[in-house]
């Protein structure tokens, strides 16, 4: 297994990306850190830093992929990038008083979620092409198995990136590009806090960090956890589409009131 030397991880202020860069970091170790939240990306730099590993932060929005570009592009200049984990994530949602969420909170999801993920690999995936070697992970959810009544949009970009990612690992696996596509489940977070309801099988963001370390390590083509509820939304996506809409109504889910942005899988 090939140690990962320099890695950009997006969505890396908290949860799951959090997470992934301290379990990345340690001495030889490259961390480029993307987010919007300035304060939580130097909090996790700090820890990482402590570990040996040297960090790069840039406080940026995914959706701005001018910017974004020429970014990666001189981290990949300075210093050749090894893995890509895109990780960064939004969640809207039906609202506490049965509100739907709304086109403007929905075309926010697709940008971040599925937009933001191709605005990360593409600048960088050139250059891992002509060296012959590189590793990408999208970082999507169980949800883009089956469009759940109270988070289409959310759904829509998982689903995509998911479609996106299995793309990217068909073309791109005979030139040494080993892409990873990750569908987790509920994990503990800030963002997931904020959703009512029993989150079946749920694992701290450490362990899910964990799960994905070592699907990076190995090289692996999918990584979906846990499987009893990856296995469950296949299931239903098969189903007649009366049975399997009446099946997931019953299965709601409600946004509290106050608190982060949470999905289910998100960060």
């Amino acid at each position: 297994m090939r140690a990962l030397g320099h890695v950009v991880i997006s969505g890396a202020s908290r949860g799951l990306g959090a997470a992934l860069a301290r379990r990345l970091a340690a001495p030889g170790v490259t961390l480029g850190l993307v987010a919007r939240g300035a304060a939580g990306l130097g909090a996790v730099a700090a820890e990482c830093e402590a570990r040996g590993a040297t960090v790069r932060l840039a406080a940026l929005d995914v959706r701005d992929g001018a910017a974004l570009a020429a970014l990666l592009r001189d981290w990949d200049a300075a210093l050749p990038v090894d893995c890509i984990i895109a990780n960064a994530g939004i969640s809207g949602g039906t609202r506490p008083d049965g509100a739907a969420e709304g086109g403007e909170a929905a075309a926010a999801q697709v940008a971040v979620n599925l937009l933001g993920a191709v605005h990360l690999i593409e600048p960088l995936l050139p250059s891992m092409l002509a060296r012959g070697r590189g590793q990408v992970a999208l970082v999507g959810s169980v949800a883009g198995f089956r469009g759940l009544p109270d988070s289409p949009a959310y759904c829509a970009g998982k689903a995509g990136l998911w479609a996106y990612g299995e793309a990217l690992r068909a073309a791109h696996g005979p030139a040494g590009i080993a892409v990873t596509v990750v569908a987790p489940g509920f994990f503990s977070s800030a963002m997931g806090a904020r959703y009512l309801g029993a989150k079946p099988f749920e694992i701290s963001a450490e362990a899910a960090a964990a799960r994905l370390h070592r699907a990076l390590l190995r090289r692996q083509g999918r990584l979906v956890f846990p499987w009893p509820l990856g296995v469950l939304l296949r299931g239903l996506a098969l189903l007649p589409a009366p049975l399997g809409d009446a099946l997931l109504r019953r299965a709601r889910f409600r946004i509290a009131p106050e608190g982060p942005k949470s999905a289910i899988a998100s960060s």
